[in-house]
């Protein structure tokens, strides 16, 4: 992507070089000298956890931008970078800055008057840029809170504050993976979670939901994720890592309390698309195929996590053969149970024809899910009363060209 040596590299070197003292509060300062050297302004925008809006990372930037009535909303929701030019202005090219596939907001770049910003070599460049800037705010971010403000247009609830610090990237994949998940209300979520990772040509992913709504709902969600992820850790199958959510939580359950957390957890084979999978109480995902559902995952099955000993049956894993192309949609009750203020179920058929109709208008998988998570948001006029969780998988996808822009 970067065709031509000259000063470009000069930038991204000076960058590098001046961030490994730098705190987040010197990051624009370091861009700003950086890019000096190519005629070039920097304005970094990073979105909220609710992915609603844009805001500068600079004080006195400007006014945040809207995701859903911008050209900078677009450029995060379609992945596309875009030109802006006012007459008698300089050019600007709005980018994506990602992590890897996770959106973190948008670059508007100002560029030299006589720049071409069609120039796909300018582009190049310029979508490197942005993909430093990506990393640099991911790392500085673990031992700095300005990101977090910046990123947070409401106050966290102490449990809500738990979980994201435990959660993997909202966003991942590969060249045969493509997870996505969203949750809502992301300042106020008390008893959802979810968990990834792929290694090794495997893919393990998790969801979970704790009874309950406040912190000791998110302590349970906590401990069930990190006790399978531990267990996962240890090389444990998927029976061995429920049994050591199972015995934690039950040990670590508060006096006269009786907490309890569903989960499905599940194992997928990369290279094969054999889908493992164990149901402890949870609502069971839907597979989707060209379109349509062709399969409930409501085989066999276990008590919620906290209450194996209840039911001293022995669980057995279950097993689903995907196709190519299949998509795996997990979600939470408080996503088909949300009630609009007449009594209306969103419903899992609202659900699924929405997550399609989003799919076939060839929206990213990230934002299918944002825009399906805003529709059951609407459906109760924003007042959630339960965590609405969504988590898509795709295997042996081709749609990872839709999580990266073109130049």
């Amino acid at each position: 992507m970067l065709e031509e040596e000259g000063p470009w590299q000069a930038v991204f070197a000076r960058i590098v070089n001046q961030s490994h003292l730098a705190t987040a509060d010197d990051l624009m300062g370091i861009v700003d000298g950086a890019a000096a050297l190519v005629g070039v302004a920097v304005e970094l925008y990073l979105v909220d956890l609710g992915e609603r809006e844009l805001h500068p990372v600079r004080r006195g930037a400007g006014p945040s931008l809207s995701v859903e009535a911008t050209l900078a909303g677009r450029v995060f929701a379609r992945l596309d970078i875009a030109v802006s030019v006012v007459e008698g202005e300089a050019p600007h090219l709005w980018v994506p800055v990602l992590d890897g596939t996770e959106r973190l907001g948008v670059a508007r770049m100002t560029l030299p008057p006589d720049a071409d910003p069609h120039d796909r070599v300018l582009r190049g460049y310029c979508w490197a840029l942005a993909g430093q800037l990506a990393h640099l705010v991911l790392s500085k971010q673990l031992y700095s809170d300005l990101f977090h403000r910046v990123r947070r247009t409401r106050p966290l609830s102490v449990a809500a504050e738990l979980l994201w610090q435990l959660l993997p990237p909202k966003v991942f994949a590969s060249d045969r993976v493509v997870i996505a998940a969203a949750m809502e209300p992301y300042d106020r979520v008390g008893g959802d979670g979810f968990d990834y990772a792929v290694d090794d040509g495997h893919a393990y992913v998790a969801i979970f939901d704790a009874m309950g709504h406040d912190l000791h709902a998110g302590l349970t969600t906590s401990i069930a994720l990190a006790a399978t992820r531990n267990a996962r850790r240890a090389g444990a199958d998927l029976i061995a890592a429920a049994e050591l959510a199972d015995d934690t939580i039950a040990a670590h359950r508060p006096a006269d309390t009786f907490t309890y957390a569903t989960a499905f957890l599940t194992h997928l084979d990369l290279d094969t698309g054999e889908l493992h999978y164990l149901n402890a109480g949870h609502p069971p995902p839907v597979v989707l195929r060209e379109g349509r559902v062709v399969r409930l995952l409501d085989g066999g099955g276990r008590t919620a996590l906290g209450l194996g000993s209840i039911d001293t049956a022995k669980p057995e894993v279950q097993h689903e053969q995907l196709q190519p192309g299949d998509r795996v949609l997990f979600y939470s009750d408080g996503v088909v149970e949300a009630r609009s203020p007449g009594g209306e179920f969103f419903g899992l058929d609202r659900l699924v024809d929405l997550t399609e109709r989003h799919e076939a208008a060839g929206l990213p998988a990230p934002e299918t899910l944002r825009r399906v998570v805003r529709a059951v948001l609407d459906h109760q006029r924003d007042h959630l009363q339960d965590d609405a969780t969504l988590l898509m998988v795709e295997w042996t996808t081709t749609d990872q060209v839709t999580l990266l822009p073109t130049l």
